[in-house]
């Protein structure tokens, strides 16, 4: 077929089949979408592009790819579909020319401890049969060779129903690879008890410094205080040898607390069971601070770190056991697979090879299988997700990215644009929300949204290609070819940050001094080691105040007033003023709607199908009590507070009767960071990668700390908000703070006043220093990667 037929021209006598070549979008009101209409070109590599929050998110992600997604779960049965997501219909009129969406986003792999890139990927399901079939000496089957399944030995009687039914004893055993002392997980945990209570009190006296629990009223207290094995009234460092085993390692057992049967277990299991089994980045922030300074994990020494069985260790091919293939760099582990030479396997190694190559290719050869997904960043963790697809046979698809550039350096933008272009000229329709400019230019079709963001964005903006993108009158158009320049004069450092023989992940002995009293930016090439030495190496106890990549938790009943503390001033200040709880000023306490239990909107569930969500009628969505909504501060209840949007509050709290110093200096952060358009009751879960990434930094600005270490600020935002972002940063140093900032952007690296450059290359080409000095000093030399690209950058 012609590309002038594939573009909507149809010559005389075209099949009707060949006349769909557009994605028709009527009246898209997602989230903060207006009302909007575009038609995407298929077989194309379109670029979203906007503001941080202008409602690319919203277009892409929760119109197209969702509906995509929608219509082909309703293809299977009404069984099967009660075991799958359930997904709404995307609040659009009308959508046309749809294909099958696979999406690849940022969101992190899970942090799940058993997670690792080789289990996220199948890698290792591939190795586990590899080595069960040629590994020397055989110890079972694959599952023999996995950390995540367990020995297991059983014999006893079992009744055969076949005919004349009769008992008869039979054995059942499985051999797993899963190491005994660590349960696969690699490390072992120790609990420090001094910070599980203070053993000069009673429980009585509130011994337990564990958060959440009290002694007058906590049921988990009473349980111990009660349960009979311990006297309440006693110091527990005057318990017998007896007490205290039953008080730290009883066994479970029922027993009676005021009436009601509840079960005792010791102390020690039950911190294990409450805190150490699930995820620790999903936990609130003072209950991750008390596991981190309660628990102490140290390699498993009966495996090594490698979370198998001494069995799965002791079986090898070529001298390799399957812990040493998982060790290995991918790149390595690539080569080793390509030297074996088995036709019984053959099938097999052609399917390991291939995916290894996948992961070299895409330029995530530095890794290695038993890295953790969570410590994966989110470009790496986007990449990952990738790999499975580049290899695809399929075409007429349409592949969602959502800034696929994010993590890498200028150095690798390339290699990924050409990943996207052969995507697309496999006959696939390629949809990028993107940022950066290098990204933009390969874009065959543009749609720019805003003008602004929030509630000032949701409009298309502009549609064509790139060059008229460059002429337009847009946000986008007027920054696409703006180009930060070297500062005249950089700030002098103040003292420094002394960090001697770095050793964490692939950092090769690193000595290096970074600078206190300015903004200094350290790069590299990705997997060169920024984040093992800032994160990993900076000295204990060095007053640092860390902003990570790590995503906001929330759900719908979390706002911007609640993640940020602002809601604990102003729920105050409305009781003060009434003689009231504070709790009544809370959706999710005493003041919530009971009705809707404080959500504004009433939930059905409609099993297989989409719930359905509908405003609650009793509080038309004010989310509290009538009673509540009576009291005022400032003239003002408490709902319409939360509909105000973060500059108005900050007007309303910074003078008059609803003066409010406490309020005001949070609010003023949030605007700091560019958030003042977002309203304070707005869900968390409405807001865009780029948003939730500044509201984070702008709660930690509160935090008394002299060193700020910043992980990648500028991902998801706009070239227009870049420059804002660097205004932060001046005033962060100005006000005699230290910034370190882990970037790839060359406008910060352009704005720094010191960098650092790690490289040569990634993994264990990586892991040196390369250059330490100025912007200007680095562009001179263009003695690195990194600085062969930043002096093209500002045009040296």
């Amino acid at each position: 077929m012609s590309s002038a037929k594939r573009t909507g021209t149809r010559a005389p006598g075209a099949h009707a089949a060949d006349s769909h070549d557009l994605i028709r979008v009527h009246g898209a009101r997602e989230n903060n979408l207006k009302d909007v209409s575009v038609e995407i070109p298929k077989r194309r590599l379109t670029v979203f592009t906007g503001v941080s929050g202008s409602g690319k998110s919203s277009l892409v992600f929760n119109t197209i790819a969702a509906e995509s997604q929608r219509l082909i779960n309703e293809t299977y049965s009404a069984f099967v579909q009660g075991f799958m997501p359930t997904l709404a219909r995307p609040e659009v009129d009308v959508l046309d020319g749809l294909t099958t969406a696979i999406i690849v986003d940022q969101q992190r792999m899970g942090a799940d401890p058993r997670s690792t890139v080789g289990t996220a990927t199948d890698v290792n399901a591939m190795l586990r049969i590899l080595f069960s079939r040629l590994g020397d000496p055989h110890i079972g089957p694959p599952g023999a060779y996995s950390f995540n399944t367990a020995s297991v030995r059983a014999s006893g009687a079992i009744t055969v129903e076949r005919g004349n039914k009769k008992a008869v004893k039979a054995t059942f055993r499985r051999t797993g690879g899963m190491c005994t002392n660590c349960e696969g997980r690699g490390t072992v945990s120790d609990i420090d008890l001094t910070q599980l209570y203070d053993d000069t009190k009673s429980l009585a006296e509130g011994a337990f410094t564990i958060p959440g629990w009290k002694s007058d009223s906590q049921w988990t207290v009473q349980v111990y205080a009660q349960s009979g094995f311990v006297d309440p009234d006693k110091p527990i460092r005057e318990y017998t040898e007896r007490q205290l085993r039953d008080f730290l390692y009883g066994d479970p057992v029922k027993v009676k607390v005021n009436g009601v049967n509840l079960t005792y277990e010791g102390l020690i299991p039950k911190i294990q069971k409450s805190f150490l089994s699930k995820d620790k980045e999903a936990m609130q922030p003072h209950i991750r601070a008390f596991v981190e300074r309660a628990v102490t994990f140290t390699t498993c020494p009966e495996c090594d770190g490698t979370r198998l069985s001494e069995g799965a260790r002791s079986s090898l091919i070529r001298r390799t056991s399957i812990a040493d293939a998982c060790a290995m760099e991918i790149r390595d582990l690539a080569q080793w697979v390509r030297a074996l030479d088995e036709p019984s396997v053959a099938p097999l190694l052609t399917a390991l090879r291939d995916t290894l190559d996948s992961f070299v290719e895409i330029g995530l050869g530095y890794l290695s299988l038993d890295r953790p997904a969570g410590t994966l960043s989110g470009g790496e963790a986007q990449r990952v997700k990738m790999i499975r697809h580049l290899g695809s046979s399929l075409t007429d698809t349409t592949y969602v990215f959502d800034e696929p550039t994010v993590g890498l350096h200028p150095h690798d933008i390339q290699r990924m644009n050409d990943l996207l272009l052969r995507l697309r000229d496999k006959g696939n329709t390629v949809l990028v929300v993107e940022h950066k400019p290098e990204a933009i230019a390969i874009a065959d079709h543009v749609v720019d949204l805003g003008p602004g963001a929030g509630t000032e964005g949701g409009a298309v903006c502009f549609e064509g290609t790139v060059e008229e993108l460059r002429a337009a009158d847009t946000v986008t158009g007027r920054h696409l070819d703006d180009r930060a320049s070297l500062k005249e004069t950089v700030r002098e450092a103040t003292g420094t940050l002394e960090i001697r023989g770095a050793r964490t992940h692939n950092l090769q002995d690193v000595d290096v001094d970074v600078p206190l009293g300015v903004l200094c930016v350290v790069t590299g090439v990705a997997g060169s080691g920024k984040s093992s030495l800032v994160h990993g190496s900076l000295p204990a106890g060095a007053d640092v105040v860390s902003v990570d990549q790590s995503p906001i938790k929330g759900s719908r009943r979390s706002n911007p007033a609640t993640y940020t503390g602002l809601l604990e001033p102003i729920r105050k200040a409305f009781a003060k003023a009434n003689g009231v709880k504070p709790a009544l000023f809370s959706a999710n306490s005493e003041g919530a709607c009971p009705t809707c239990n404080g959500a504004g909107v009433v939930y059905t569930d409609l099993a297989m199908m989409a719930g359905v969500a509908t405003p609650c009628e009793d509080c038309e969505g004010k989310r509290f009590q009538p009673a509540v909504l009576e009291y005022r501060f400032g003239g003002r209840d408490i709902s319409e507070v939360l509909a105000m949007s973060v500059a108005r509050a900050e007007e309303f709290f910074g003078a008059g009767e609803a003066r409010l110093p406490a309020a005001h200096r949070i609010l003023g952060r949030l605007a700091d960071v560019g958030l003042g358009y977002l309203t304070l009751g707005q869900p968390l879960t409405t807001l865009s990668g780029g948003e939730r990434q500044r509201l984070k930094l702008a709660t930690h600005m509160g935090d008394k700390g002299g060193v700020y270490v910043l992980d990648e600020p500028t991902s998801g935002l706009h070239l227009a908000d870049v420059e804002q972002l660097l205004g932060l940063l001046d005033r962060l140093v100005d006000a005699g703070k230290s910034v370190v900032v882990v970037e790839h952007h060359q406008a910060v690296m352009a704005h720094a006043d010191w960098i650092i450059d790690l490289g040569p290359g990634a993994g264990h080409d990586g892991g040196r220093v390369v250059f330490e000095g100025t912007p200007a000093d680095l562009v001179a030399g263009r003695s690195t990667l990194t600085g062969q690209h930043l002096a093209a950058y500002v045009g040296a």
